[in-house]
């Protein structure tokens, strides 16, 4: 899902990548329209995995930081980007992220880390990060390995 879910200079929301024209992108609101549009060489297109965080250590991915806060609000949407005040703002932060620099990060990244996060929801996203499988479960697979093999012959 992150090398598909693009950012657009210039133009509010999210975008799906459709598909890929000669030279262009073709990508689609995540609207309730579902609009589809060029976006060509001079749009400054961005992957949402491609964005990070700044945190006092390392950076952390920005799907990581929605799946925090996707765990954090039991899987609803934030206050609105619009009409949060900056106390609320910081706190929603605080759930997501706790160690955010709080030097490098502003408010409207914050605002704008909300208004995708409540448009992903909108659109149906709720697995930001991929889950890796449970140690019980490789063991499952290695042991069924074996059987399936010897079926087979």
């Amino acid at each position: 899902m992150q090398d598909i879910i693009l950012a657009i200079s210039g133009k509010p929301g999210l975008y799906k990548l459709v598909s890929r024209g000669n030279r262009t992108l073709i990508v689609e609101t995540l609207d309730a329209a579902h609009r589809r549009f060029p976006a060509g060489m001079q749009d400054r297109v961005t992957s949402l995995g491609d964005v990070s965080m700044y945190t006092d250590s390392d950076d952390v991915n920005l799907m990581q930081v929605f799946q925090n806060l996707y765990d954090a609000e039991q899987g609803a949407t934030a206050a609105s980007h619009k009409e949060a005040s900056e106390s609320q703002l910081m706190e929603i932060m605080d759930k997501a992220l706790p160690n955010w620099d709080r030097d490098r990060v502003h408010f409207s990244d914050i605002r704008k880390l909300v208004q995708w996060y409540n448009i992903l929801i909108g659109a149906g996203y709720t697995e930001f990060v991929a889950k890796a499988p449970s140690h019980e479960m490789k063991v499952a697979e290695a042991e069924a390995a074996p059987e399936a093999e010897a079926e087979s012959k």
